[in-house]
């Protein structure tokens, strides 16, 4: 039997005891997205009422409205679902914030749909920030059920086309109680959907609800009417992303019950911050890091690592980046490049492989284009393939230490690397295979100069990553240095004529002159930086100089 589709429709009004920061935290960055990480639920939104007589929503008409698309409302009852509204995957977070909330739970089946020609689906990441106004109508019937053929009619012959007419409007939908609410009496429900800017009650409104079939069918068939009508609030993405609620001061920090997912708010001289993970489309779970602006439609910078570290490398850039006050008006995401675990997929890793991350990334955090990705090693090959080919998702590229050719000695060089890894056997406390202490001394000492060997800040800063390196996943290493084995970008650079720029640290061994060839051979010619002082990873070395070209390079 084919799975009956539907929608799970709540009504919400918070009580006063809950803030509002505190009610938009919970349901943006914990509630919604726990649900849009559900093969199932494809999509999900936030309506606020616009039918307020004094602004304020009351318990019999809430001024909050959430609506989820199920693929298969059966789905509903199943423990992946039902899991989430129970300790101890329920955080306690969750219980106490609902306690403060009156809710209503419906269930719908999918009725019948009628949609205008130029209807756009809103949860398509490319129609972020889009309105939306939507109308809902929700009808109890006489009995009998010559009464609901009556009213299919109406709305299949007469009502939706005449709705069809009235400037803005998008798409009808209609639903009825599902069957999965048992004997509950059967409910009605038309959702109308409009742009902001419309003819609700403009000629053409008045003419549809005003004709003799109307009145008839309001008078022989309708029990009971009710009519709420929405504005399009947020759309919830399966990544968490509101900075915003974690500025105001009630905010607290909180943590998912599998502590994949944390958020920081906003401190005295620091930044809010939220820290989760996407999982990609072949089931690689990639943690990320994000900060800065508080507006959701603040330029983004993606920052990308070399193979072996993490996104500590970029701590000290993002706050030489962000302490600047003409630079606060950035978000920068960082995340866990795949092959920094042992979930690194089933697929060969490759170049586009790590890109076609990046986009993922994107789409889960809802970002239709972002400002710029910067990269270093491997991640700056990253980097720059993703502003070649995805020019509609990234506005530039900035590139630092790395080649638009993998050298043809890398295979060689990075097995030998492995083989020192394995000969090693070092492991975590549960058993998993790591990179070892060894390679880890190795390959520091081939990233930094020799005057960062200082017995201080910089040596500290040395040590830091090679903690990184010495712990990242044995396994997640030997699959994901197959990126650097097989790449070649050099003919994409050719024609590209968007935005790229290229930095290296000065004693990066050949590649302060391989990367004068890349930057002339880029399009028309690009900006190099040499960074004095530094070796691979330049921005660990001098963060300051780093970001300060970035920034200048991206105004």
């Amino acid at each position: 039997m084919a799975p009956t589709s539907g929608i799970l429709y709540v009504t919400m009004q918070p009580k006063e005891s809950l803030t509002p920061a505190q009610f938009h935290d919970w349901y943006n960055n914990e509630h919604g997205p726990t649900r849009l990480r559900l093969s199932f639920c494809k999509n999900g939104f936030r309506y606020r009422a616009n039918d307020l007589s004094n602004g304020a929503g009351t318990p019999e008409k809430p001024e909050w409205m959430a609506i989820y698309d199920i693929e298969d409302m059966q789905e509903l009852t199943r423990e992946t679902y039902t899991r989430l509204r129970a300790a101890p995957v329920q955080s306690q977070r969750e219980r106490d914030t609902m306690k403060q909330i009156k809710v209503d739970r419906r269930f719908y089946d999918f009725v019948d749909e009628v949609k205008a020609d130029s209807f756009r689906k809103l949860e398509d990441v490319k129609n972020e920030g889009e309105g939306n106004v939507l109308v809902a109508v929700s009808l109890t019937l006489q009995p009998g059920k010559d009464k609901q053929d009556e009213l299919a009619k109406w709305y299949k012959e007469e009502h939706i086309d005449m709705l069809s007419k009235v400037p803005g409007w998008r798409r009808t939908r209609r639903f009825v109680t599902s069957t999965l609410e048992g004997d509950k009496e059967k409910e009605w429900l038309a959702l109308h959907e409009y742009a902001p800017e419309n003819g609700l009650g403009g000629e053409e409104f008045k003419a549809a609800v005003s004709t003799p079939w109307n009145e008839k069918i309001q008078k022989e068939v309708v029990r009971g009417r009710k009519r709420r009508t929405y504005d399009l609030y947020y759309t919830f993405g399966p990544a968490p992303r509101d900075l915003s609620a974690l500025e105001a001061e009630e905010t607290f920090t909180a943590e998912s019950t599998d502590g994949l997912t944390k958020t920081y708010p906003k401190t005295e001289g620091g930044r809010a911050v939220i820290e989760s993970y996407v999982t990609t489309r072949d089931g690689v779970v990639l943690p990320y890091r994000l900060e800065g602006s508080r507006s959701p439609d603040a330029p983004l910078i993606v920052l990308s690592n070399s193979i072996l570290t993490e996104w500590g490398i970029w701590d000290e850039f993002v706050d030489a980046m962000l302490s600047h006050p003409e630079n606060k008006g950035y978000r920068v995401l960082r995340y866990h490049t795949r092959g920094r675990s042992s979930n690194a997929g089933e697929k060969k890793v490759t170049l586009d492989v790590l890109t076609e991350d990046i986009i993922e990334l994107l789409d889960a955090l809802r970002v239709k284009k972002a400002a710029a990705v910067v990269g270093v090693s491997l991640g700056g090959a990253t980097a720059m393939n993703t502003g070649l080919k995805y020019q509609d998702r990234v506005a530039a590229f900035v590139a630092c230490d790395t080649n638009s050719l993998a050298p043809p000695g890398n295979p060689k060089a990075w097995g030998e690397r492995i083989e020192i890894a394995e000969k090693e056997n070092a492991a975590t406390q549960s058993g998993e295979k790591t990179v070892g202490q060894e390679l880890a001394e190795a390959t520091v000492r081939r990233w930094f100069v020799n005057e960062s060997y200082d017995s201080g800040a910089q040596e500290a800063k040395i040590e830091k990553v090679k903690k990184m390196v010495e712990s990242n996943s044995l396994e997640g290493f030997k699959k994901s240095v197959q990126a650097l084995y097989e790449y070649d970008v050099r003919e994409e650079m050719k024609g590209f004529q968007g935005k790229g720029a290229f930095v290296v640290g000065k004693g990066d061994g050949v590649l302060p002159k391989t990367m004068k060839d890349m930057a002339k051979s880029l399009g028309g010619g690009a900006q190099l930086k040499e960074i004095e002082g530094a070796g691979h990873l330049p921005m660990v070395e001098k963060p300051q100089e780093v970001a300060e070209f970035v920034v200048e390079f991206l105004a």
